[in-house]
């Protein structure tokens, strides 16, 4: 008779070792232009004023956020 546990690790033990690795590696987020604008401009991250901040930047572009008409 086997167990439970038994079945799980005969399950858990099909994988490759490369398989796993490969699910543990994660990719950093790069942050783009307008987000590396708005968190010099702004002391607190993350707040409602930054992401609308960051929103109004992409909207109208990262060159030309910031710029008074």
């Amino acid at each position: 008779m086997t167990m439970w546990f038994d079945v799980l690790k005969r399950k858990s033990g099909r994988r490759g070792k490369k398989a796993r690795k490969k699910r543990k590696k994660s990719k950093k987020k790069v942050d783009d232009c307008c987000t590396r604008k708005v968190k010099a401009r702004y002391d607190v991250w993350p707040s409602a004023y930054a992401s609308g901040a960051v929103t109004r930047c992409r909207k109208v572009g990262c060159a030309n956020w910031g710029k008074s008409k």
